[in-house]
């Protein structure tokens, strides 16, 4: 059984930054991708990054490109998502997932089906 548990959200200033991490247990993940996903008040999940589980190939999102990096941390079952010049739009529940599919809908939400509780992250301008 896959286990994902966020960590690292919380309150900053517009131009800030915040770390936010996954642990992952419960199987092995090889040909998994992780990625983050937020979810602003009554807005959709958005995509904000992936990585393949080998670290080998990554995507971020438009919204956050040049801001945010993904990345993991290969001697624990541990990815990150470090969040730069954070703004006010990026104010949202964070959410990491993970599972075993083409990096072609790696970026698509209702294609996961392991995910963890999620992490409030908030931005004051």
């Amino acid at each position: 059984q896959v286990q994902l548990e966020e960590s690292g959200g919380g309150s900053v200033q517009a131009g800030g930054s915040l770390r936010l991490s996954c642990t992952t247990s419960g199987r092995a993940f090889k040909s998994y991708h992780l990625a983050w996903f937020r979810q602003a008040p009554g807005k959709e999940r958005e995509f904000v990054a992936t990585i393949s589980w080998d670290g080998e190939r990554s995507l971020v999102g438009d919204s956050v490109k040049g801001r945010f990096t993904i990345s993991r941390d290969k001697s624990k079952n541990t990815f990150h998502l470090q969040m730069n010049n954070l703004q006010p739009e990026d104010t949202a529940v964070y959410y990491c997932a993970a599972d075993s599919l083409s990096r072609l809908i790696a970026h698509i939400p209702r294609y996961y089906k392991h995910w963890g509780q999620g992490t409030q992250v908030t931005v004051s301008s």
